[in-house]
């Protein structure tokens, strides 16, 4: 028994010191120091235990108190196992809180601007106490229960509260509103009796009235007024013409009418004109209209009597030949004359004036034989040039349309309304069968006799107004003053396209409708421009040959003669026309 004992003590000997060596191994050296890592070699006494230690895995969570005091935050944690306050995230790292904070800052904040406390307000209430502080100085306490008002009830000047006894400015103002009904008349249902604010001066005592003479001239200038304003509205104005020779006649019985044969006009054939020179000097200078003139034109086919119009309201027709003299003065419009258009013989022509009348008349009597009107201002008007439509004729107007008149019934009888300005020229191309109309919308528009739809329209983004456009001798070309101070040159024939080879530049006419024209010979290209200069280019080349100071205002209108190599009129607003040669 001993012997089993003793042999099972070394066993338990020999398996502790391998046990011991083992966790040395693996352990390490132990330190003899240290009583908790001896404490398990020690043998027990009697009446102790063991107690294990109690391992806990659940992580380290900030408790409620920490988190809402601001536990410091350490900046280094990559993790956070808790939602940090603002407060908690920003607090200083080191070192004491910020000294220069100040006690708003530091105030608690629930929203970016401060702390709102949890009210409503009518928006009423809140204008109507914001306006009376604003008035009176004085406004409730927003603070204090507002149904128990006293004197203590209000902020500011509760001195002025309490002499108004805490009216708002709406309160207030309704009683002034009262006081000055009052004053005015009284209640609305007096507005009857209620005579205005000129009342008090109705007493004629009070009232400044004019003299007998003031009083007389005042009717006479009202009756003026009426009386033009009447003839402008029912009748045109009255015609009348002046013969400015002494004989109508000549021995034969011939009048002014008649082409003059002594003085080498030679009725050629337009296909084969002689060549043509440039214009260099003044040979003659027709005066007698009173103010700008306005437009220019040549007899048919002759050329041997010139008619002006001007802003007199006169329109006068002129020898080109001989003594050059004033035949005639037609006189029948109220205003100034716009445009003037021969008819195929001259026996007849047509003005129009900004007296919104057109007029027929007489070249050899001077006879008004018809006016047309249809109440809007006729910006140029054009004979058919076709010898069997004779009749008829078309203005440009301000309102937008082309009208067609018959002068035989005086009624209108087409209108071309497409342009979306007023139309500032007409021009027959094409054997008279279409004719070309420009206008204040920048766009050129190319129309078939009587069918009142364009069947061409030419508008380009770079395009300016074209206030004059002139159809070349040959047909084939027409000649536009652009108002970007250019000429253009669209063809005449089919497509109607620009020439961009032909532009004709170097004048200044901005503003000005000023009248192109061409030699016989297609050689040369004329226009007058602002500064009263005559303006001559080669055709082929475009370059500009010639400038000449023919007008000390304005030149309005440049005519080369057809029948002559080298000479050019030319009219401007300084009331004067010009012979060239």
């Amino acid at each position: 028994m001993s012997a089993a004992i003793s042999s099972l003590a070394s066993y338990c000997s020999d398996s502790d010191s391998e046990n011991e060596s083992e966790s040395q191994v693996n352990v390490g050296k132990v330190d003899p120091a240290d009583p908790d890592a001896t404490a398990h070699l020690k043998p027990l006494q009697s009446g102790q235990t063991m107690s294990l230690a109690v391992l806990n895995s659940a992580p380290e969570v900030a408790v409620k108190e920490a988190v809402e005091t601001g536990t410091h935050l350490d900046p280094a944690l990559k993790e956070v196992a808790y939602n940090p306050t603002y407060d908690t995230m920003f607090a200083p790292e080191f070192g004491p809180l910020n000294p220069f904070k100040s006690q708003q800052m530091a105030a608690p904040r629930n929203m970016l601007s401060g702390y709102a406390e949890p009210a409503h307000l009518n928006d009423f209430m809140f204008e109507q106490q914001r306006r009376t502080f604003s008035t009176y100085g004085y406004a409730l306490d927003p603070s204090l229960d507002t149904h128990q008002v006293s004197s203590s009830s209000y902020i500011g000047a509760v001195d002025e509260a309490e002499k108004n006894k805490g009216l708002t400015v709406f309160e207030s103002g309704t009683k002034k509103a009262d006081k000055r009904k009052k004053v005015k008349g009284g209640d609305a249902g007096e507005i009857d009796n209620f005579l205005g604010p000129w009342a008090k001066y109705a007493d004629e005592k009070d009232v400044a009235k004019p003299s007998e003479e003031e009083q007389k001239e005042l009717d006479e200038i009202t009756a003026k007024r009426q009386k033009k304003g009447r003839n402008e509205e029912e009748a045109p104005s009255e015609e009348k013409t002046i013969l400015h020779v002494k004989d109508m006649y000549d021995y034969q019985g011939r009048s002014y009418l008649h082409i003059p044969q002594d003085v080498g006009i030679n009725l050629r054939s337009a296909d084969s004109p002689d060549k043509c020179y440039l214009p260099k000097k003044q040979i003659h200078v027709w005066s007698g209209h009173t103010k700008g003139v306005s437009a220019i034109r040549l007899f048919p086919k002759s050329g041997h009597l010139l008619l002006s119009c001007s802003m007199d309201c006169k329109i006068k027709l002129w020898e080109v030949y001989n003594e050059r003299r004033c035949m005639r003065t037609f006189i029948g419009h109220s205003k100034a004359v716009r445009d003037i258009c021969f008819n195929n013989s001259g026996t007849q022509f047509l003005s129009a004036a900004y007296d919104r009348y057109l007029k027929l008349w007489d070249t050899e009597t001077g006879q008004c034989i018809a006016p047309f009107t249809n109440r809007k201002v006729p910006y140029c008007v054009k004979f058919n040039p076709d010898e069997d439509k004779q009749n008829l004729f078309v203005a440009g107007m301000s309102d937008k349309k082309i009208v067609q008149w018959d002068i035989r019934t005086g009624e209108v009888v087409q209108e071309y309304d497409r342009h979306l300005g007023a139309v500032n020229t007409i021009t027959f191309v094409d054997e008279n069968r279409r004719f070309v109309s420009t206008s204040d919308d920048k766009s050129l528009r190319v129309w078939e006799w009587d069918i009142p739809v364009d069947f061409k329209y030419i508008a380009e983004p770079s395009m300016h107004s074209m206030p004059a456009v002139t159809l070349s001798p040959n047909g084939k070309w027409l000649a536009c003053q652009s108002m970007d101070n250019q000429i253009l040159i669209f063809g005449a024939q089919n497509r109607f396209r620009l020439n961009k080879k032909k532009i004709f530049k170097g004048h200044m006419v901005a503003g000005y409708a000023c009248q192109v024209d061409f030699s016989p010979d297609m050689s040369y290209v004329v226009s007058g421009d602002a500064d009263g200069k005559l303006n001559i280019w080669d055709w082929k080349t475009t370059k500009l040959y010639h400038r000449i100071k023919a007008h000390d205002k304005v030149c309005i209108s440049a005519l080369w003669h057809p029948h002559e190599t080298s000479k050019v009129i030319t009219c401007g607003w300084d009331g004067q026309i010009k012979l060239w040669d």
